[in-house]
């Protein structure tokens, strides 16, 4: 199996988990912060999901973000909300190496990571402990004997809307219309989450406060428009 190929893992619980773990040599900073960071910022499954067992600051908060990449937005809304301690979950390497970096660099304390699958964090988050939980930009499966391997599915709308705390917020974000309207399906599909769009701009413009990560960046440039989704834990 090529580090640049794609792989499949079985992942706890059932499931699997698609997509590339590697892409160019990390350099020996990187490499090394993988190593020795890592470690201590990434989440045990064994241990307490809770913000006051996670974060050695206070924190009020709990956010999620599910497949950060290059951490452009997961990085500027931690620095922003420096009371507020965050999951953010990359199998990728690269982009976990980038993230590591800027942690190291700015000295940031509310950060904890996951660099497997998603899943296994959702599956061990207590119930109502998420107070907002972003997926931005996830890889679209555009072919249709791929859309299997979409992140988002009924179970994982499940899990969201258990993890979620009332009035908890899921926010998606992507350029592919199709896998808009497909999260848009199965949200809606949910006795438990609501679509808090009125009218054509609430999902048209990004959030308040919104950090453009480069996945969108690349959309623009390619001429394709962005939505972003917003639903409410009832």
């Amino acid at each position: 199996m090529s580090e640049q190929g794609p792989i499949e893992r079985e992942i706890e619980g059932g499931g699997a988990f698609y997509g590339r773990r590697k892409g160019k040599k990390l350099r020996p900073g990187q490499a090394d912060l993988v190593d020795t960071l890592l470690p201590r910022l990434r989440i045990d499954l064994q241990e307490k999901l809770t913000p006051d067992a996670l974060f050695p600051i206070p924190v009020t908060k709990l956010w999620l973000e599910i497949g950060f990449g290059g951490g452009e937005h997961l990085l500027r809304q931690a620095e922003a909300h420096p009371d507020i301690g965050f999951i953010g979950c990359e199998p990728f390497v690269n982009g976990m190496a980038k993230m590591l970096s800027a942690i190291d660099r700015d000295s940031i304390r509310n950060i904890r990571l996951y660099d497997a699958d998603a899943l296994d964090v959702l599956k061990h988050l207590p119930d109502a402990s998420i107070d907002r939980l972003y997926l931005l930009y996830p890889d679209p499966w555009p072919k249709r004997r791929q859309n299997k391997r979409r992140f988002v599915s009924d179970e994982t709308i499940a899990l969201f809307a258990r993890v979620l705390k009332p009035g908890g917020e899921f926010r998606f974000a992507s350029d592919i219309d199709h896998y808009v309207g497909w999260t848009l399906e199965r949200a809606m599909r949910s006795p438990f989450l609501q679509w808090t769009a009125k009218g054509p701009d609430d999902w048209r413009k990004p959030w308040p406060g919104w950090q453009s990560t480069r996945y969108e960046l690349k959309a623009q440039r390619e001429g394709r428009k962005s939505a972003y989704l917003t639903f409410v834990r009832t």
